[in-house]
């Protein structure tokens, strides 16, 4: 993603946006790529029929990769784009936005589970869902309220962030789908290995964004954009690796055979 943000908005886009909003564009498209998703993989590997215990267990990766990885590697990647972050509200947001919430569900867990027959803690899951829902979509509305005005009144702008994005999701899908491919696995591991590897944690992406930059900053609404462009492609890609079922179910199967 970096890779991909310095080629657009330092070379590809130099005479066409400010170098100012230029290192912010790139700032929101870094922290994007550095989150990797929890939450909406559940959907995408649903809607692929995935293997949902390999879907748990790479979201669970994740957010262990967030909780030591993700500081660092955002204090670095910005600090190479020549982005100045302050170690003391990245380290906060990551606290704030990965830490609390992964160990009040831990400790929620163990509340309503003492006795591991999970009947108490399936009928909270089952209470607090559609709340969970509800807040996601919620979330998203006002995102897109508080950048509304930009999006409406600079398109362009928001063209331009997305190309790269588009280009960056579309490519990471790909990339992932070929060595699933090399790899001869089932597609019930190679459809969400592909979803979990393109999609972006975008609600932390967007946190961290505000908290760094500010609510109307060129990050923040690359964030969004990020928001805007993530649903409509996953969902593409989710079309894409159901039609290849076919395909890579029957090289899985000659894998078995050989």
């Amino acid at each position: 993603m970096t890779l991909v943000a310095w080629l657009f908005f330092r070379v590809f886009y130099v005479d066409l946006v400010d170098p100012a909003s230029a290192n912010e564009y790139i700032a929101g498209m870094i922290l994007l790529g550095v989150a990797p998703c929890t939450a909406m993989v559940f959907v995408w590997s649903q809607l692929t029929k995935g293997d949902p215990n390999y879907t748990l267990v790479q979201v669970s990766v994740n957010d262990i990769i967030m909780i030591f990885a993700f500081a660092p590697l955002a204090a670095f990647l910005l600090g190479v784009s020549d982005i100045p972050v302050p170690w003391q509200t990245l380290l906060l947001s990551v606290c704030l936005y990965v830490v609390l919430p992964l160990g009040a569900g831990v400790l929620t867990r163990r509340f309503l589970d003492q006795k591991n027959d999970h009947v108490r803690l399936d009928n909270f899951l089952m209470k607090i869902k559609p709340w969970s829902i509800t807040g996601l979509l919620a979330t998203v509305v006002i995102l897109f309220g508080l950048q509304a005005n930009t999006i409406l009144e600079e398109p362009v702008i928001i063209g331009l962030i997305a190309l790269p994005l588009l280009i960056q999701t579309y490519g990471i899908f790909f990339i992932t789908l070929a060595i699933a491919w090399k790899l001869r696995l089932s597609h019930r591991i190679a459809a969400p290995a592909c979803m979990i590897a393109t999609s972006n944690f975008f609600e932390l992406a967007v946190a961290v964004a505000i908290s760094l930059f500010g609510l109307d900053s060129g990050a923040s609404l690359a964030t969004v954009v990020g928001v805007l462009v993530e649903v409509p492609v996953m969902l593409s890609l989710v079309a894409i690796a159901n039609k290849l079922r076919p395909q890579i179910k029957s090289r899985y199967k000659d894998s078995l055979q050989n």
